[in-house]
């Protein structure tokens, strides 16, 4: 079947899909198509199992069967689950809040196993509590109830913050369990006696180790970073706590590695080089072979223990032979019971790939090589599989359905979606036979819209007319310069829910018209996106979609627990991508670049604050600062005059002021030397809140809205305006709410091509916003969600208005302060204290409902806050 046929037949597959299901043992599922806000849908196989706290952003990360097979146990980031296998009914539920000596506590990305001693059962995976402190936790199970019966502690070493344990393994030696710890944050493995808890030996691994299998007598031990750099090494950037050897065309770690180990003496006896970012690594049962995704590399490697060689590299990329695109991104995997076949969850696929083994990487294979029979559809980003003697697979999915579930409802029983709401799932899903696994494949290729990829690589033709967005990557636009602004977390409702010809919700809008006039018109002039979607749910997802068009399966495993840093401003080197960032394609093809504050941070005199740095611009006094960035392809294209995202003491005015003066020196000079692509960081309308000596929060959104009206006019204004077009979005839409969806967000396109004062409904999101700025320049699509992404074709004409936009005048006063707390009482002294606490004190640090709360007391005054919004987000 070709592929362009698939997707129109997909509604037939899925109904045919649970059709057969449903005659299975396991029964469940529906027909419901589950659109993820990235080109990607969801229609699972198998019998979905949603769980968690509805008031949390919950994540399935890891899970395992007991040797009797009676349970399956799921590590969930904030809880352990006891699924009985009999009925797939959840049994128990272990909250770690109930934990007395965790105090907020989250479990960290894998590695929950099962122990048996003295003819009990339990349980043990790793944990990081407050105040960066880490456990290896033990938790009884009598078939009833679980209860925390022991915890083994580490300490973070320098330069680590935390010494962050994941996985573990148990073995018996000499008549003696011994306990092996992988510490992912001290770049170290330890082992211990079970029995006494008396530390054998530590020893180093590479940089970030995460997995651990034991096989032929070694351990083999998986290090996200690969080997630990060497000091003449010049290609190396910081990851938290350290360096790792990076690519200097795109910033990314350039390798991965196993460290296999002597579990006698802790001798390092081999170093063996895989694929990227190798995450979960597992051995058959006769010791002869290991297996190790590697999710940067969409490739599987297979080492044989004899020679610890690698013996074979398998492909797991959907629809290989047409899809050369990063972005599979495989991160779980487990093997049939007779060892011949082996299951890969590909996280970014919503998929199992499913692999027949070869004689290179089995005692089972028949053929030379290994082989892809297909894929079975999950739900979202799947993160581990167990498979059962009942010929069933079980598969933890930290994404589950997305933060689109109304969970909550709002005024007038309205739904209102907010991203930091969302439950986890596993599916159950019966191992299909031959036809099953056909029509299953169909499935998640269709799901997966991979026949949009057939636009992205059409030739371009000769003698097109330049249009706005070309229909081919390679033909002329007439656009010759991009301007692309990206904000801080708002949702479409928050600002723009009071535009009537938009699809608003009115009671959600706290920052409308009067504190975002220029939003409000440029929406009026030129066109209103009322269905325009983030691609994820916080800043640190949110920078990695807007600049690379995708997330790596590090985000996937640190969102909301963040352990090793907050990727906001790009400074650290296991975050990226290795198809690289948008400037990177960018200097790829010799486009030039300038990067305003993206990317980077400034340096500056800790004593200024608000009032003193913004009276200084009042005055024409230079604010004086340096930008510093982590990023070697960023250093040679970053502006050192315009700030980039501090702690929000610089008012974007000062940013706005700095690129307009740049604007001029560029039309000052012959030709037409501006920037082809320009990117720009305006996060002022993030806000702090009721901080006290900082601007209220309307203040800092019209200090935002001002900047931005200030750059389009200037632009609009100069001889450049008729071949620019400017981009707006948002890097995400956390903090508020929205009736339509978690990830609905504000966007604008202006140009004089877009002048059409229309609202579009047509459903665009990040990669489409990307796309669609490649599309112009003439960049081929970095990965797969720029290439299957829909360019923004309906936000154009064919008939320019050169009309120059003037900014509107800001209503509410920049300088307007939050008041001092002397001056404060009742609920506006509650919040003004809590803005104070200093899990506020960073960037989008803090507990996201109660800075919420905040922004609506803030702006709402005593207007009462819908008690169904709370949760209890602990970003």
């Amino acid at each position: 079947m070709k592929l362009k046929y698939l997707l129109l037949l997909l509604p037939l597959l899925c109904i045919n899909l649970y059709g057969q299901v449903q005659k299975s043992k396991v029964s469940g599922g529906s027909n419901r198509l589950i659109s993820l806000p990235y080109d990607r849908m969801l229609c699972p196989a198998g019998k979905q199992i949603l769980f968690g706290d509805s008031l949390l952003e919950n994540h399935a990360l890891d899970c395992a069967l007991s040797p009797d097979q009676k349970w399956l146990v799921v590590e969930e980031r904030y809880s352990i689950l006891f699924i009985n296998t009999a009925n797939n009914q959840i049994a128990f539920t272990l909250p770690l809040k109930d934990a007395k000596d965790l105090p907020d506590a989250m479990n960290t990305y894998s590695g929950i196993c099962w122990y048996k001693n003295k003819g009990r059962d339990y349980v043990l995976w790793s944990t990081v509590a407050a105040n960066n402190q880490s456990y290896v936790v033990q938790a009884s199970w009598d078939g009833v109830n679980a209860e925390i019966t022991r915890q083994w502690s580490y300490k973070a070493q320098k330069p680590a913050e935390v010494a962050l344990p994941n996985e573990i393994l148990i073995n018996r030696e000499n008549g003696k369990d011994y306990l092996y710890v992988v510490l992912n944050g001290n770049n170290q493995l330890v082992k211990q006696n079970m029995a006494t808890g008396d530390t054998l030996w530590i020893r180093k691994t590479g940089v970030a180790p995460y997995g651990i299998a034991r096989a032929n007598g070694k351990l083999y031990i998986t290090n996200w970073g690969g080997r630990l750099p060497k000091p003449n090494d010049k290609d190396v950037a910081g990851v938290p706590w350290g360096n790792a050897r990076i690519n200097p065309t795109n910033a990314a770690v350039r390798e991965g590695s196993i460290s296999v180990i002597d579990p006698v003496k802790g001798r390092i006896l081999k170093n063996i080089i895989v694929g990227l970012h190798p995450n979960e690594i597992i051995a058959d049962k006769t010791g002869r072979f290991i297996y190790v995704t590697n999710s940067n590399s969409d490739k599987v490697s297979v080492i044989n223990t004899a020679t610890d060689e690698i013996s074979e590299t398998i492909s797991i990329r959907l629809q290989e032979e047409m899809n050369p695109y990063f972005g599979d991104s495989p991160d779980g995997l487990c093997l049939s019971p007779d060892g011949s076949t082996l299951y890969v969850a590909n996280g970014m696929d919503n998929a199992l790939a499913v692999i027949q083994l070869g004689r290179n990487a089995s005692t089972k294979g028949r053929e030379i090589s290994s082989s892809l029979k297909g894929y079975i559809p999950t739900g979202a980003y799947p993160s581990a599989i167990s498979f059962s003697l009942k010929n069933r697979l079980y598969v933890t999915n930290l994404e589950a359905e997305g933060a689109n579930r109304p969970l909550v409802r709002g005024i007038n029983n309205a739904p209102a979606f907010n991203s930091h709401h969302m439950l986890a799932s596993i599916s159950i899903i019966d191992v299909p036979n031959s036809k099953e696994l056909k029509s299953y494949t169909n499935t998640v290729i269709a799901v997966n819209q991979l026949s949009r990829l057939q636009s992205a690589q059409l030739s371009p033709r000769t003698g097109v007319a330049p249009r706005p967005l070309p229909e081919r990557i390679g033909e002329p636009s007439v656009f010759k310069h991009v301007l692309y602004i990206i904000k801080e977390n708002r949702t479409y409702d928050q600002i723009l829910g009071d535009m009537k010809q938009g699809d608003g919700d009115s009671t959600l809008c706290v920052f409308g018209k009067q504190v975002t006039p220029n939003i409000h018109q440029l929406a009026n002039d030129f066109i209103l996106l009322d269905n325009f979607f983030v691609a994820g749910k916080c800043s640190a997802e949110g920078h990695q979609w807007t600049d690379a068009s995708i997330v790596t399966d590090y985000i996937e495993k640190n969102v909301r627990a963040w352990f090793r840093s907050y990727p906001h401003v790009q400074e650290d080197a296991l975050v990226y991508a290795p198809s690289g960032f948008l400037w990177d394609n960018a200097k790829k093809h010799n486009k030039n670049v300038r990067i305003y504050g993206e990317a980077s941070t400034p340096v500056f005199d800790k004593s200024l604050d608000w009032t003193a740095i913004y009276n200084g611009f009042l005055k024409g006094n230079p604010f004086i600062f340096k930008n510093k960035t982590t990023l070697v392809t960023v250093r040679d294209i970053l502006s050192p005059s315009y700030p980039a995202y501090d702690n929000h003491k610089i008012p974007d005015i000062i940013r706005a002021d700095a690129f307009i003066k740049e604007l001029k020196q560029y039309e000052a000079m012959q030709g037409d030397s501006l920037p082809e692509l320009m990117i720009m960081a305006l996060p002022e309308d993030h806000t702090i809140g009721t901080r006290p000596g900082y601007p209220t929060p309307r203040a800092m959104v019209a200090d935002n809205d001002l900047a931005l009206g200030r750059v389009v006019e200037a632009v609009t204004h100069s001889r450049f305006w008729n071949n620019t077009v400017i981009f707006v979005v948002e890097d995400d839409s956390q903090d508020g709410w929205d009736h339509v969806s978690a990830y609905r967000t504000v966007s604008l396109v202006i140009s004089p091509y877009t002048k059409t004062r229309k609202t579009i409904h047509t459903a665009y999101n990040q990669p489409s916003l990307v796309r669609s700025i490649e599309q112009i320049l003439g960049l081929p699509p970095m990965n797969i969600q720029d290439a299957i992404a829909t360019p923004m074709y309906n936000c154009f004409t064919g008939i320019p208005d050169l009309n120059p936009y003037n900014a509107v005048p800001n209503q509410i006063p920049l300088n307007e302060m939050n008041p001092p707390l002397s001056a404060l009482n009742g609920k506006a002294l509650h919040y003004s204290k809590l803005s104070l606490d200093p899990q506020f004190d960073g960037i989008d640090s803090g507990n996201d409902d109660l800075f919420n709360r905040i922004l609506w007391f803030a702006t709402k005054g005593n207007s009462p806050y819908p008690k169904k919004y709370t949760g209890k987000d602990l970003d």
